[in-house]
């Protein structure tokens, strides 16, 4: 796992949390196929943070992430579209579609149980 400094997030562009959002999915992905929970879940902190960063900066910027819809990883494209679904709910909801649909696994069950939760309610993107 490559080391992600989160110290300092409000001094990076945009690019550069993209970039580091990118990096965070990657190592995410590398945890899932390692069975590492711990470190997935210290992964997923991470992402949170960036995407928060994102998410406060003027104009929420978390839109910049749709360059990430079509990223040959699954995981990243899972993150990015989870990520996005509060500013562009339509792409998110397509890119979930497509990697259930292509049966990418195991980001297709995490992408199917979304789909699911934004249809019965039980997740509001915000």
């Amino acid at each position: 796992m490559r080391r992600i400094n989160l110290a300092g997030l409000s001094e990076i562009t945009v690019d550069q949390l993209v970039q580091r959002f990118t990096v965070i999915a990657l190592d995410q992905h590398r945890a899932i196929l390692d069975d590492d929970n711990a470190k997935f879940t210290r992964l997923y902190r991470q992402m949170e943070a960036a995407e928060l960063e994102l998410k406060t900066r003027i104009g929420d910027q978390r839109r910049a992430l749709l360059r990430l819809h079509n990223h040959q990883n699954a995981q990243v494209r899972l993150t990015a579209a989870i990520a996005t679904l509060a500013v562009a709910p339509d792409a998110a909801r397509r890119v979930l579609q497509n990697i259930n649909d292509r049966a990418e696994f195991p980001q297709a069950a995490d992408a199917l149980g979304m789909i699911r939760a934004l249809d019965d309610g039980t997740y509001v993107p915000n």
